[in-house]
């Protein structure tokens, strides 16, 4: 039926939905200028009492309930048109639709929040904004969350509007059942509540569920190297090359710092010489993109000379001849086996080692040493460099022989 010139308003019978009664349900269909939209209007008839030319009803028993629906959602679909008339410059029978009876706003869900987040992480990894690795554990963690839904809650998805403040601790703990450790368990939880407060930022919720969790962390015993362990393992004749090549990787880390990737991505362009006169090697480091420029000690720019000519170094321009990780470690062991060290060997035990052995306990500054390790934080230093009891002995002593004199008397003068 046509209202006005640009809109009509048309009651129809779907026939293709008759119920096993013989009733046929009622749609309405809007059109505006061209475009169509229309709904089911919940109401059924059988055919015999509906007039086609009128679009009403006729001799039925809810012939007043029907007629009336249809004359009071006319008038109201037309009231609709003509607010939207009178402030939009184009008005759509989806306009109309929307109008009268509004869409429920999306439900947005947790995995539409993971998707959100690893999708724009996967666009920063291909600009190279972001770490691969990273990425990857984005991606473990969306897995452990649908894990967790299902064995616990039993659904495959959950409403953003729905999550609870016990989400987080409830998830930590089914980690922790999962034999997952304590602080990888807590690192989990705290990217979770990442990934919610950018579902917070995009407007999708009013406030992170994890919002209120707490964060620990319990501070693992550093493994490092005592100067006569590394001496042991540099002076270790290895016969079988593989064996040779990753040990001289491993005190090269030991006298510089430098983590895996980091060691594996130099080059000889990396090496300078600096205003001392003596080489030294730089690096941003491959986690955090923080410069490690750290000058090279007798042991390291030896290490460096040995492999100059390596014909893999020379193929891919390396500075030293790193295997895969899974190698590097898998070697380690056998390693440490062979100079019976009990000790596990990997690249953050040798950063531990640079850390504490080779730097603070020869009293290099730890601001000097953060700054070498390439860190941030002189917070995160901290829990690389141990204060061992050979670096106490040593100041002791310094205050020793300040405060007293060789018979043990007491100085009189300071």
């Amino acid at each position: 039926m046509k209202v006005n010139e640009h809109l009509s308003i048309l009651f129809w019978l779907r026939r293709n939905r008759k119920n096993i009664g013989g009733q046929i349900p009622i749609y309405v269909r809007i059109t505006v200028d061209g475009t169509r939209d229309g709904f089911a209007t919940g109401k059924k008839i059988d055919a015999v009492f509906w007039n086609e030319e009128t679009g009403a009803s006729a001799d039925c028993p809810d012939q007043h309930v029907i007629n009336s629906y249809i004359t009071k959602t006319k008038a109201a679909l037309e009231k609709c048109y003509n607010l939207l008339e009178a402030t939009e410059v184009t008005v759509t029978a989806t306009m109309v639709r929307d109008k009268y009876m509004p869409r429920a706003p999306l439900q947005r869900t947790l995995m539409d929040a993971f998707k959100l987040h690893n999708t724009e992480f996967s666009e920063r990894v291909g600009k190279k904004n972001g770490k691969k690795g990273t990425l990857l554990r984005y991606q473990r963690l969306e897995k452990k969350v649908a894990t967790f839904l299902y064995q616990q809650y039993k659904v495959r998805d959950v409403a953003l509007e729905g999550m609870k403040k016990s989400f987080a601790p409830n998830f930590y703990h089914h980690m922790l059942m999962d034999d997952i450790g304590p602080n990888t368990a807590m690192t989990y939880a705290k990217t979770l509540k990442q990934v919610l407060s950018r579902a917070v930022s995009e407007g999708w919720i009013t406030h992170n569920p994890c919002g209120n969790f707490k964060f620990s962390y319990v501070q693992p015993e550093r493994e490092y190297l005592e100067k006569h362990e590394i001496t042991k393992i540099y002076d270790k004749v290895l016969k079988v090359p593989r064996l040779d090549e990753v040990r001289d990787v491993f005190i090269f880390c030991c006298f510089t710092g430098y983590a895996y990737e980091t060691t594996y991505n130099l080059t000889q362009e990396n090496l300078f010489k600096g205003l001392d006169g003596k080489m030294w090697v730089t690096k941003n480091r491959a986690k955090t993109g923080t410069e490690e420029t750290v000058p090279l000690l007798p042991i390291a720019l030896a290490i460096i000379g040995k492999y100059k000519n390596h014909p893999y170094c020379v193929a891919n321009n390396k500075l030293l001849p790193v295997n895969s990780n899974y190698r590097y470690n898998a070697y380690l062991k056998e390693i440490a086996d062979l100079c019976g060290i009990t000790k596990k060997l990997t690249t953050h035990t040798a950063r531990h080692t640079f850390a504490t052995t080779i730097t603070l306990e020869n009293d290099v500054p730890i601001e000097t040493v953060a700054k070498m390790l390439g860190h941030k934080n002189l917070r995160t230093t901290q829990i690389y460099a141990q204060i061992t009891k050979r670096k106490i002995s040593n100041n002791m002593k310094e205050l020793q022989d300040k405060l007293f004199d060789k018979d043990g008397s007491f100085k009189s003068v300071f």
